[in-house]
C-alpha cells in the first residue's frame, strides 16, 4: 500500500497566510506567534470564509467548554473550512454551540482520580512500577476533548484553572521522590505538553532521571508532530537535547521514547514524515496514542488507515483511548460497544504489533482496562464495571456511555430519577457480586 503525504502549500487556503512561504510557515517560532487563540483571530484568518454563522456558533460553544482556542497555523490550516460542522480537525479544536449535548450526571473534573493519587505536587504515583511527572500545564494548541481540561488551557466561561509553567526548581521533590521509591522503573513525562520545556529542561529532566539506577525508560509525551511538526525541522536545540539524553539512555542500556497524540490521518503531511526523519536520527521510540472521538476516528476505515499510515512513518500505534468521562464533552465520547466493535475489527486487519490496544481508563483512578475485560455490562443504561486488580484491588469502577447515543429505552429510564437509581443500585450489587467471585 502506497501513502500520500500532503505535499501542497495548503495553508495558502488560508485568506491570512496567503502570502506566506514555506520557508516562513515551517518555522517553529512563526507557527507560535501566529497561533489562533480567539474569535477576532478567527475572524482575522479566514477573512470572507467565516460566516456569521460560524461565528456565532463558536462563541456559543466557547461559553459551554471547559477549554479555550488555541490552534497553530498547521492544524488550523488542515481544516477544511468548506465543510467545518463535520470536518473531524475542527471538532477536535474548536467547539460548535449546536453540537454540545448536556453533561452525562456522573462526568468528573478529574475523571482519572490523578490528583487524588498524587505523591507531590507534580507526581501521579498509580501502578506498582510507573508514574506520571507533570511538569508544565501548557499546550501548544488546546483540544476540545483534554482529560485534563481542569488545568490545561486557561481559565474559561465555566471553568477557573490555575495553570503552571516550567518551574525547575519545584522538582527537585519528584525527583527525591522517584530515588526513594526503587520500584518506579517507568516515568512518563507529559503536562500540559512536553514540547514547551525548553532544551535545557529536557535535558535536565532527562538525565536526572535516566541517572537514578532503578529508572528504567522514561517517555516524553507531546502532541507535537500532529499540531507543529516543523518544530522537529527547525528547532534544533530542542532536538539536540533530546537527542543528548537518546544517547545517555542507549549508555546505559534504557529506554527513551517520545508519545505522540494522532487521532486521523488528515493530521499527518510531508511535515510529518520530515520531522520523523530527524527524530529516527536520535533514535527516539515513537510511539502515538489515540482517543476515540465521536464524529473523528469512530470508523474502522479511518481507524485502520490512519494506524498504518503512521507505522508507515515508524510511528508505532500503542494505545487507543475510550474518551475520558470529563466535563463538556458527551457530543465527543462514544459507546463502550462502538470501542469494542472496532478493537474486535482491528485485530487482525493490521499486524499484531502495529494494532493498538483499545482500553478504558477507568474513572475513579482504575488505570487502563483492555476494552472488553469489564465485569460487567449493561449496555440499555451505558454502564460498564470494572475492576483493577493491580492498581486498586478491592475497588470497582464505573464508566457511563453518553446518554445521547442510548437506545430510546436507556434516555427514557434515565429522564426517570427513581427507576434510573433503582437500575443502577441493582447493577452495582450485581457488579460487587461478580467481583467478589473472581477474586475468591
Amino acid at each position: 500500500m502506497t501513502y500520500d503525504f500532503d505535499r501542497s502549500e495548503f495553508w495558502r487556503s488560508i485568506p491570512l497566510w496567503r502570502d506566506v512561504d514555506s520557508k516562513t510557515f515551517g518555522d517553529f517560532r512563526w507557527q507560535q506567534r501566529n497561533s489562533v487563540t480567539s474569535i477576532p483571530g478567527i475572524k482575522e484568518a479566514l477573512c470572507e470564509l467565516a460566516s456569521s454563522a460560524l461565528i456565532s456558533d463558536i462563541e456559543a460553544g466557547l461559553l459551554k467548554t471547559p477549554m479555550n482556542i488555541r490552534l497553530t497555523p498547521y492544524i488550523f490550516s488542515r481544516i477544511h473550512w468548506e465543510n467545518f460542522e463535520n470536518d473531524p480537525i475542527r471538532r477536535q479544536f474548536l467547539p460548535l454551540g449546536s453540537q454540545f449535548v448536556p453533561d452525562h450526571p456522573q462526568v468528573m473534573d478529574d475523571s482519572l482520580a490523578e490528583d487524588v493519587d498524587k505523591a507531590t505536587p507534580h507526581l501521579t504515583h498509580r501502578y506498582p512500577d510507573k508514574a506520571l511527572f507533570l511538569p508544565i500545564t501548557l499546550c501548544p494548541v488546546y483540544c476540545s476533548f483534554c482529560t485534563r481540561s481542569r488545568v490545561v488551557g486557561g481559565s474559561t466561561a465555566v471553568k477557573s484553572k490555575s495553570a503552571y509553567g516550567a518551574k525547575s526548581k519545584e522538582w527537585d521533590s519528584t525527583f527525591e521522590y522517584i530515588r526513594n521509591h526503587p520500584d518506579l522503573e517507568d516515568i512518563v513525562i507529559s503536562g500540559g505538553d512536553a514540547l514547551l520545556l525548553r532544551p535545557d529542561q529536557i535535558r535536565q529532566i532527562g538525565r536526572t532521571l535516566l541517572q537514578i539506577p532503578t529508572v528504567r525508560r522514561i517517555r516524553f509525551a507531546t502532541k507535537g508532530l500532529a499540531i507543529m511538526p516543523m518544530k522537529f525541522t527547525s528547532d534544533n536545540e530542542w532536538v539536540k537535547a533530546l537527542d543528548d539524553v537518546c544517547r545517555l539512555g542507549r549508555e546505559k542500556m534504557k529506554e527513551v521514547a517520545l508519545h505522540t497524540h494522532f487521532n486521523t490521518d488528515r493530521e499527518i503531511s510531508s511535515w510529518t514524515s520530515e520531522a520523523m526523519k530527524v527524530l529516527s536520527d536520535t533514535g527516539v521510540r515513537v510511539r502515538n496514542q489515540s482517543v476515540l472521538i465521536s464524529g473523528v476516528n469512530d470508523a474502522f476505515d479511518c481507524l485502520h488507515y490512519t494506524t498504518k499510515k503512521l507505522s508507515s512513518l515508524l510511528i508505532q500505534p500503542y494505545y487507543l483511548y475510550l474518551h475520558d468521562m470529563v466535563p463538556g464533552c458527551d457530543h465527543l465520547r462514544t459507546t463502550v460497544r462502538e470501542a469494542e466493535y472496532l478493537s474486535n475489527r482491528l485485530q487482525g486487519a493490521i499486524a499484531g504489533f502495529n494494532t493498538p490496544r483499545v482500553v478504558c481508563d477507568a474513572p475513579g483512578g482504575g488505570g487502563k482496562r483492555e476494552i472488553s475485560s469489564y465485569t460487567l455490562y449493561d449496555q440499555e443504561i451505558g454502564v460498564s464495571a470494572w475492576t483493577s486488580p493491580t492498581a486498586k484491588p478491592n475497588e470497582i469502577f464505573y464508566y457511563y456511555d453518553p446518554i445521547n447515543k442510548l437506545p430510546e429505552d436507556g434516555r427514557v429510564i434515565w429522564s426517570k430519577d427513581g427507576e434510573i437509581k433503582r437500575r443502577l443500585a441493582k447493577f452495582k450489587s450485581d457488579a460487587e457480586s461478580k467481583a467478589e467471585a473472581t477474586r475468591t
